[in-house]
């Protein structure tokens, strides 16, 4: 799969979906699907639970970190996955905010070991390899406002963490 292709919505996935596909998909798709989120926010490391997932080389990274068009259709896929967890992104000022259905979000993923935790450490990871460390950073500091021990393991917090310092 070309990743640079996919992400200029010249092509599509290994499964045939196109970028803009994937954006439209609702909540109940987003949760029920486990393929895309490596498409979405491609590492250089091969998936654990998906061997058909692309790989970020040195040649697509290079892209991901210089092409605007491929910066903003990232930022997207970002907002994408912001609304899934009921969070949104203040344009104004960059920082993640908790959407007005918040609550009702967080009812689906904001408890401990959730899979969605870590989809969210990918995210953070790619953005901050991809060059969007503001993004990730903002991302992070709203998820930290969110857990507490009751919601959210030490050891998810320490992996967020980690995704966003690695750059």
């Amino acid at each position: 799969m070309d990743l640079v292709a996919f992400y200029h919505g010249e092509g599509p996935d290994y499964q045939g979906r196109t970028l803009r596909e994937i954006w439209e998909w609702n909540d109940d798709r987003l949760e029920e699907r486990h393929d895309y989120i490596q498409v979405l926010f491609p590492l250089q490391e091969r998936s654990q639970f998906n061997a058909l997932a692309p790989i970020l080389d040195a040649a697509a990274l290079a892209g991901f970190r210089a092409d605007e068009t491929i910066r903003a259709n990232l930022l997207q896929s970002l907002r994408v996955m912001l609304r899934f967890y009921g969070f949104q992104m203040d344009e104004k000022t960059g920082a993640v905010v908790e959407a007005p259905n918040f609550a009702a979000r967080a009812a689906e993923w904001l408890f401990p070991d959730d899979h969605n935790h870590l989809r969210i450490t990918r995210i953070l990871k790619c953005l901050t390899m991809c060059g969007l460390q503001a993004e990730a950073t903002a991302f992070l500091r709203r998820l930290e406002a969110v857990a507490d021990p009751s919601r959210v393991t030490r050891q998810s917090l320490h992996y967020w963490r980690q995704a966003v310092r690695s750059a």
